[in-house]
């Protein structure tokens, strides 16, 4: 089961129980935020991409960014190409909707973009359609063995959402 492999890798830095899980679903940013109690902004969505030979890559973003094809072309030298559920879940071990880049199948490269360094926390899913863990921005790097920091999102800068990012936002 993805949650148990997820809760597996957290117990390297002794974080399994921090893991949260929800009666209601967390599959989509919006469900994700609401069960939570904060902005869809400070999910951290894990979104997967046709690498340039047979794995796949990881881009960890905020709820509230989309991918900038030509940011991305820039930065990886090929075309953003998004896997299939079906993929998704052969590279990750993980169903869309719970897709995290924690207890992955498969060794693959996590990139986070720059779109959540404005928050001190994020919540990313945890391998299930009802889980999450709220992690800083080094915790997220560091647990999720991230290659590097990248900018390749856009339509995030509209909200500079800076003041009391670490409060819940009421909803």
């Amino acid at each position: 089961m993805s949650l148990e492999s997820v809760k597996e890798h957290f117990k390297q830095w002794n974080r399994q129980q921090d893991v949260m899980e929800f009666e209601t679903s967390s599959a989509t940013v919006d469900q994700a935020a609401e069960t939570i109690g904060v902005s869809p902004a400070r999910i951290a969505k894990t979104l997967s991409f046709r690498g340039s030979d047979e794995k796949a890559i990881l881009i960890v973003a905020a709820g509230d960014a989309k991918i900038d094809n030509k940011k991305f072309r820039h930065y990886f030298g090929f075309k953003a190409r998004m896997l299939s559920p079906e993929e998704v879940l052969e590279q990750t071990g993980h169903a869309i909707g719970g897709v995290c880049p924690f207890g992955l199948k498969n060794d693959l490269e996590v990139y986070l973009d720059v779109s959540m360094e404005r928050f001190e926390t994020v919540f990313p899913a945890c391998g299930s359609t009802n889980s999450a863990i709220e992690l800083t921005k080094e915790e997220l790097y560091q647990y999720s063995f991230a290659k590097e920091w990248v900018n390749v999102c856009k339509c995030w800068e509209d909200d500079k959402e800076t003041v009391n990012t670490t409060q819940p936002i009421e909803v």
